[in-house]
């Protein structure tokens, strides 16, 4: 990942970091290997068009709720269940008739008449796996996910978007805003373990990968972790932040502060930085890449479009609050300034924060962070982003996607549930989709799928032939060898509108 770097800066959360801007692909996937020239996607003309939708969403927002979400206690309600089984947080109606919602959603509840939720997704794995849910990999595996650069790595979604609408368009001129960006930072740089690998292009080459910005703000509130190693308090961001917290690209006031751009210009300190990179990458036959992540970084590093686009000041104030002013809340803004301003994909992951089990995996702590943490700030949010994508009239063109990699065990485990892959709920609305609508159920206590079993492949199949990319395409691998875009996922015609 190239970095482009200031002085210092310790963030909120005590560490020091020295990243200024993330433009993704000077890393072990980008520096050590010869640029990639991909054939890209093949077969676009035998697209099924007799399903309804092909090509509609002309931009895609992926919120990511990294950890695995308790499907029985968001979407997929058990209330007759026995109470080990449910749990203690009580159901309530939504404006989609057949859908109950947690009691912590009541925001959601008002806006699922435009949503679609499948609620019958299923795999034999209980491990993380954002690998395996947002990408073509047929299997999912723990070295897979933890691994970076593995060879069995596939393309990351907006990676393949982005890598296909440039064969068809061509790249965007200097300075513009890029097309595949993901908020708020790196994956999992912000825990005390190991780090499961980010989402990249691979084979599709380093300049396709997603753009990882910073944040850099101060958090209100605190939390007691426990769920790894001894309790700690932290002050995490996605409970609260303050107003002036920012998302960066790239910004002057980012700067060391007797550095401006105009002398950075001047003093070309980047371009020192990277020509001792190139004397290694000429040896590699990689110069053309670095060249293009030259050019990437100087063009957002004095880009009015991206300094516009990245301006939260420019919201007011009560749309701000509306989408919750925590971490989560205000990348979701920002996620929505980004489409607006011509970013084609753009991610926001609920991360994990301080130690191990955060986010959404509830190992422990269970109901007080889903009742204080995660569900009124996922209510917030998600209602306040199809509410404000429809003022727009941007929904029927933006495609929203809520997706995460398992679901929780049925029963408790301990003081929390465990990890769960054979059933589980993912939810969309937008370009392209039916409102108001169920796909799938799951048995009596939302164990196995009772009806309709679906898997993230068919998920995937489903979004890329809604952004105009037929499923049935082939990738070319680094060894020249035809890779299945989505394997043997299938779109579904239920949720096409």
């Amino acid at each position: 990942m190239l970095r482009l770097l200031g002085g210092p800066k310790r963030l909120c959360n005590g560490v020091t970091r020295r990243d200024l801007l993330s433009v993704g692909g000077l890393s072990l996937l980008g520096v050590g290997q010869p640029a990639l020239i991909p054939t890209g996607i093949a077969d676009e003309k035998s697209a099924d068009t007799s399903l309804p939708g092909f090509g509609r969403a002309k931009n895609i927002i992926l919120l990511y709720l990294f950890g695995g979400p308790s499907h029985v206690e968001t979407l997929d309600m058990k209330p007759q269940a026995p109470v080990e089984i449910r749990g203690k947080l009580q159901s309530i109606d939504s404006n989609l008739p057949g859908l109950h919602l947690c009691e912590h959603l009541p925001k959601m509840s008002q806006i699922m008449d435009r949503v679609t939720v499948v609620r019958s997704l299923t795999h034999p794995w209980n491990f993380h796996g954002m690998q395996y849910a947002t990408t073509g990999s047929p299997e999912g595996s723990i070295p897979l996910e933890e691994t970076l650069g593995h060879p069995q790595h596939q393309p990351f979604l907006g990676s393949v978007v982005h890598n296909y609408d440039q064969q068809r368009r061509g790249s965007k001129p200097p300075g513009a805003i890029p097309d595949n960006i993901m908020l708020p930072f790196l994956l999992s740089s912000r825990r005390s373990a190991a780090r499961y690998t980010a989402p990249s292009a691979m084979y599709l080459g380093s300049r396709f990968d997603p753009i990882w910005t910073e944040f850099r703000g101060e958090a209100t509130r605190k939390m007691v972790r426990r769920s790894f190693g001894p309790p700690a308090e932290f002050a995490d961001p996605y409970l609260g932040i303050k107003p002036d917290g920012r998302f960066l690209i790239a910004a002057e006031a980012d700067l060391p502060a007797d550095l401006s751009i105009d002398r950075l210009n001047r003093r070309r300190s980047l371009l020192d930085q990277l020509e001792s990179l190139r004397r290694d990458l000429d040896r590699q036959g990689a110069r053309t890449t670095l060249d293009q992540k030259r050019e990437l970084a100087f063009s957002l590093l004095d880009s009015r479009a991206i300094r516009s686009a990245f301006d939260l000041d420019q919201e007011p104030a009560n749309l701000r609050d509306s989408y919750g002013m925590t971490l989560f809340g205000q990348s979701t803004l920002q996620a929505r300034r980004l489409v607006e301003a011509g970013c084609r994909f753009v991610t926001v992951v609920w991360d994990e924060f301080g130690q191990l089990n955060a986010g959404w995996d509830t190992h422990v702590d269970h109901y007080n962070r889903l009742t204080n943490e995660l569900l009124p700030g996922l209510d917030l949010a998600f209602s306040a982003l199809i509410r404000d994508l429809e003022t727009r009239g941007m929904l029927d063109d933006t495609l929203v996607l809520v997706m995460n990699e398992m679901g929780r065990t049925p029963r408790f485990e301990g003081e929390g549930r465990g990890h769960w892959g054979r059933a589980y709920s993912n939810f969309f609305a937008g370009a392209g989709l039916k409102r108001g609508n169920i796909i799938g159920r799951t048995d009596s206590i939302g164990a196995t799928v009772a009806d309709r079993p679906l898997s993230a492949k068919d998920i995937l199949a489903t979004i890329y032939h809604l952004i105009g990319i037929n499923p049935n395409s082939t990738l070319t691998d680094v060894l020249n060898r035809p890779v299945p875009l989505v394997h043997d996922g299938k779109a579904i015609p239920e949720m096409l509108a």
